[in-house]
């Protein structure tokens, strides 16, 4: 018989951590655990602001303490390299068939190492080029010169590439990666969890937004847009969950603009989410256009949806373009007034009943695309290519066959 295949994910973002990432990684664990592996994941504790949750059954989460930021997030060089370089020593011991890295790509230069040095295939979980993000934040050219090198390096000598959509797909070849390694999987949403039978969590009505609150997002554009249609709509409410680098500054705006009327609830569970978004408006998403992002296409509007509110989104073609295909809500520009317009069109929905009509054929939409257990066993598959190469045997990098003799490392 040929015994069960050792897999090995390396990630600093892993649930209880609410983020994509982890979403994305605790479905690849399950995944492949249903495949019958032994499954063995190396991640960090969780910040203090993580909701309870079980770990899933049958993988083995080894935690490590890590620098966060003032937020609870591992965001910056200095963060980055307080998993990584502990990460070396807490794979060299270990024994796998196959190890899985999630971004950045210095983790990911830290899995090839180990790979390479231990003969087994690294496979890299590529959801974003990072090279495309540290120029969007202006970052001096030398690191970016330093970014573009470390992921060059890692698509190189990657086995295998996940990637989340055609669009990253494009810009990964654009890196160098060898269009014969990438997977193309897409990206989804726990469609268990975000649907529609989910109880709302509050009556009246609100825009929701959930999630990050980052430079690249700049969700003040919702702030801004709320102001100008305020004073039309006295009952409606603006909340924001979730946590980031610019949401001070978005307490601050809403302080200023519309005093009283938009909450921020702080992180919560991916359940109490889903209530938040059941019961709003309209789900907001946004990304700034023309500084390096402009081809994603964020998990915010397939929760939304999944449980089937409509979504509005402020950015660049390739999310609009999702939203209006699909008929998920509506796109808009990324200006106050484009938002503030749209705003005003989604409150109309709720009034003449379309949200309501609309919300079976979203969630039946988000079920057939976008289910996130359905991207995980793609990865799966993905993965176990990878491992067993053309021969059906379990393979290293080299092309060596294992021995089978040896028993997973506990």
């Amino acid at each position: 018989m040929t015994r069960p295949v050792r897999a090995l994910i390396a990630s600093r973002l892993f649930p209880p951590e609410v983020s994509a990432g982890a979403f994305r990684l605790g479905a690849l664990a399950r995944a492949l655990a249903r495949r019958d592996s032994v499954v063995t994941v190396l991640t960090t504790r969780p910040p203090k602001h993580a909701p309870d949750a079980a770990d899933p059954r049958d993988v083995d989460i080894r935690r490590w303490p890590v620098l966060r930021d003032k937020g609870g997030n591992v965001r910056g060089y200095v963060q980055y390299m307080s998993f990584d370089v502990p990460l070396l020593f807490r794979l060299i011991g270990r024994r796998f068939d196959v190890l899985v890295a999630e971004s950045p790509p210095t983790t990911g230069l830290i899995a090839v190492l180990v790979g390479a040095l231990r003969r087994r295939p690294v496979v890299y979980y590529a959801a974003d080029v990072w090279t495309d993000g540290v120029i969007s934040m202006g970052a001096p050219r030398f690191v970016i010169s330093i970014m573009r090198m470390l992921e060059r390096t890692v698509l190189a000598r990657s086995s295998g590439i996940i990637s989340v959509s055609d669009e990253v797909t494009e810009r990964l070849k654009a890196l160098g990666a060898d269009r014969a390694r990438i997977t193309t999987v897409g990206n989804g949403i726990d469609t268990d969890v975000f649907t529609p039978d989910t109880i709302p969590a509050a009556s009246g009505r609100y825009f929701v937004y959930t999630g990050t609150m980052s430079e690249w997002q700049q969700p003040e554009v919702f702030v801004r847009a709320f102001a100008q249609i305020a004073d039309e709509h006295p009952d409606v409410r603006l909340r924001f969950f979730g946590q980031g680098a610019v949401e001070a500054d978005l307490r601050r705006i809403a302080d200023e603009l519309v005093p009283g009327r938009v909450e921020f609830g702080g992180v919560v569970s991916p359940a109490e989410s889903a209530r938040w978004i059941r019961g709003a408006v309209a789900s907001l998403v946004s990304i700034v256009p023309g500084i390096g992002y402009d081809f994603a296409k964020p998990t915010k509007t397939y929760a939304a949806a999944a449980v089937g509110t409509p979504v509005l989104f402020a950015g660049p073609d390739t999310g609009a373009d999702l939203v209006r295909m699909a008929t998920l809500g509506r796109a808009a520009e990324f200006s106050p007034d484009a938002v503030a317009a749209g705003m005003r069109e989604l409150l109309a929905e709720v009034e003449d009943g379309t949200r309501d009509l609309m919300r079976p054929r979203r969630a039946a939409w988000a079920r057939e695309n976008v289910s996130l257990n359905a991207v995980a066993d793609r990865v799966a598959e993905a993965i176990s290519q990878v491992v067993h190469g053309r021969t059906g045997k379990l393979k290293g990098a080299s092309g060596a066959t294992s021995s089978g003799r040896e028993r997973p490392s506990t």
